[in-house]
């Protein structure tokens, strides 16, 4: 079957052919329908994948101190060759996805051969022909929803946990910083809610993508957001923000 992979050595991206994945117990395989392509989380990685080995040491201090206790539990040569395997291993992308169920595995009956499903999952809702995911990471698409939006489901999902968190209640004040694609379905969410929501980006166009998925308000990071906001609040300030941004700086915090 086909599968998008990336090597972590050189980071080089591909559709290469791979085995199918096969059945196994708690899970399905789904036949894909629609992909999600992730313009945040998988152009982090990707870009990652394409630094040099210092690039990618200092990008990903927790990964070294994991080779630093290799090197001190099973010494220098066990931990150097663990380190090329993962180097030359092809990474799979892909985490959103949605397809019909082609088999079903022992403990996952609720679903059917057939079905419609989103699926979630790093690993498992891969850039591929046919996936295996665990029933866990599966929802029934309703009859009334288009694979091709059901494929966003995960995404959604993602959004709807960060307003959950934020506690966000009716006729509160919440700021949402980035206005990619998790900020304009955390606006959307937000203002179902009942909430009122002011904008924050670098691109004007986001803007006014905010404004007409009902933000009250959406300023410029350039902007004095924090006026801005005080007075939209009448001087007491956001009751929430949630930080939706892609920067490899801390100016969003």
């Amino acid at each position: 079957m086909k599968q998008v992979v990336q090597s972590f050595r050189d980071g080089a991206l591909y559709v290469d052919d791979v085995p199918s994945p096969a059945l196994r117990p708690g899970g399905v395989l789904v036949a894909t329908e629609y992909s999600i392509v992730s313009a945040g989380t998988e152009r982090s990685k990707v870009d990652l994948a394409r630094k040099h080995l210092v690039g990618k040491a200092m990008a990903r201090p927790d990964q070294v101190r994991k080779v630093l206790a290799t090197v001190r539990r099973e010494g220098l040569t066990a931990a150097y060759h663990k380190v090329m395997n993962k180097l030359d291993a092809l990474a799979p992308l892909g985490y959103s996805t949605s397809g019909r169920v082609v088999a079903v595995g022992a403990g996952c009956e609720q679903l059917a051969v057939g079905d419609r499903v989103a699926c979630a999952g790093a690993g498992y809702a891969n850039h591929a022909e046919l996936v295996w995911v665990p029933g866990n990471l599966c929802a029934a698409v309703p009859a009334e929803v288009d694979s091709a939006d059901a494929a966003f489901a995960t995404i959604g999902a993602i959004a709807l946990h960060g307003v959950r968190q934020a506690e966000a209640k009716l006729g509160e004040t919440v700021v949402v910083i980035g206005l990619g694609l998790l900020g304009q379905l955390a606006v959307q969410l937000l203002v179902a809610s009942g909430c009122r929501v002011i904008g924050v980006d670098v691109d004007p166009w986001k803007l006014e993508v905010a404004r007409a998925a009902g933000a009250e308000r959406a300023f410029l990071r350039s902007d004095d957001v924090l006026g801005h906001t005080l007075d939209a609040t009448r001087g007491r300030g956001a009751d929430a923000v949630l930080i939706t941004a892609a920067t490899a700086d801390n100016d969003p915090f």
